[in-house]
């Protein structure tokens, strides 16, 4: 009788009533947040990435550079092109000295900012860090702190633009091996961004490389109002072909065809001099990689989007330029767009007119759009 009495007493009755009410109010106001981050997806439909600009230069972020490495002439050309959004990637090392007053870093990026709004694009402002910044906040509190108090910051500096158009993303790439570290630091990020921009949209992303099986292990956040993103360049032997990061047997490689094609395989492995990076080079021909293999995969994407009721973008994607078949190039682009699009998944394309362009720089540094790149992508606009 004891516990019947005091399983009804009034006051545990009304606390429980109370609770179910929260949880109720908070599942609706997450529903609502979820359904205004699916519609600002849309503006993120056929994005590009303006690469080596306010980050990825830590040698040089003066005014000469900021100013000419993307013009105004380049931004108006993006949007004539079809492009809808632009990825702006900003290095937070800078971006501190000119919140302290050392710079006038912000204020060309507030430029860039607005006249890429100007032109009828969306912008998504990422934190792209040089290795010191990022090895601090995979490894130390100090380094989260910091990293959570240049994001407060800068979202609230970006608070008062149109949260349609200005997304803000979380880190680039962040290579944190443990994704629960990950998740509690973005978490962070997250909330800090949300207590100083109440309406903006946050872009999320995985753990280590924010590659598709990074993205498979997020556990979303519970802020509704989040964009999730990964990055694709698989098969890295193919789309890292001559490239001199990352892996030393991509600078051997030269002329990977696309799809894997057994018949020239001999020949391509005579470039590689060691048996381990024979190995990896020869499963790229072992494992048929073609249109079909890149659906399956970004299919996977697709379900996992699906399954959580989250909006997905993959805002990097390309092929390295410098000795690849331009034909297998754009075959590549074609394939991992359609895959894309099939699955109802946003994409951003690295880059603009770097090493992977879909323009390209001439003597004078004036970009040449490359005809076959915007085809491979689907856009029908052409620049004057």
């Amino acid at each position: 009788m004891r516990f019947l009495r005091a399983y009804c007493d009034p006051r545990a009755i009304l606390c429980a009533i109370l609770l179910l009410a929260t949880l109720s109010a908070l599942a609706q106001t997450r529903e609502a947040d979820v359904k205004i981050a699916f519609a600002r997806a849309q503006h993120l439909r056929h994005g590009i990435n303006a690469s080596i600009w306010f980050a990825q230069h830590a040698s040089d972020y003066s005014a000469h550079h900021t100013d000419t490495e993307t013009t105004p002439d380049d931004i108006a050309i993006m949007a004539k092109l079809g492009f809808d959004n632009v990825r702006v990637s900003v290095d937070p090392t800078p971006l501190e000295q000119s919140m302290a007053g050392h710079s006038d870093f912000l204020t060309r990026l507030d430029k860039a900012v607005d006249t890429i709004l100007a032109n009828g694009m969306a912008v998504e402002l990422d934190i792209h860090p040089e290795p010191p910044f990022k090895l601090a906040v995979k490894t130390t509190g100090d380094g989260v702190d910091r990293f959570v108090a240049v994001w407060r910051r800068l979202a609230a500096h970006y608070a008062d633009r149109d949260p349609e158009r200005v997304f803000f993303e979380v880190e680039n790439e962040p290579e944190v091996n443990d994704p629960y570290r990950w998740a509690g630091i973005q978490a962070r990020v997250a909330a800090a961004i949300r207590e100083s921009a109440p309406k903006q949209t946050i872009i999320a992303t995985g753990a280590n490389w924010s590659d598709i099986q990074d993205l498979l292990a997020v556990e979303p956040l519970a802020d509704g109002n989040v964009i999730y993103n990964f990055h694709y360049y698989d098969p890295h032997e193919f789309t890292h072909q001559g490239a001199t990061w990352g892996s030393l047997y991509w600078t051997w490689e030269k002329k990977i065809p696309y799809p894997s094609d057994e018949a020239v395989m001999e020949d391509r492995l005579k470039q590689i001099p060691d048996a381990v990076s024979r190995y990896r080079v020869k499963s790229y021909w072992f494992d048929h990689w073609d249109a079909h293999h890149i659906r399956l995969m970004i299919d996977s994407a697709g379900e996992w989007a699906r399954a959580n009721n989250v909006p997905l973008i993959c805002n990097e994607f390309g092929v390295f330029r410098q000795v690849v078949e331009p034909a297998d190039r754009l075959r590549w682009i074609h394939d991992v767009r359609t895959a894309l699009e099939a699955n109802s998944i946003g994409w951003t394309m690295w880059d603009y007119h770097n090493g992977f362009g879909v323009a390209v720089k001439d003597a004078n540094g004036k970009s040449v759009v490359d005809p076959g790149t915007v085809e491979a992508l689907g856009l029908k606009k052409q620049a004057e």
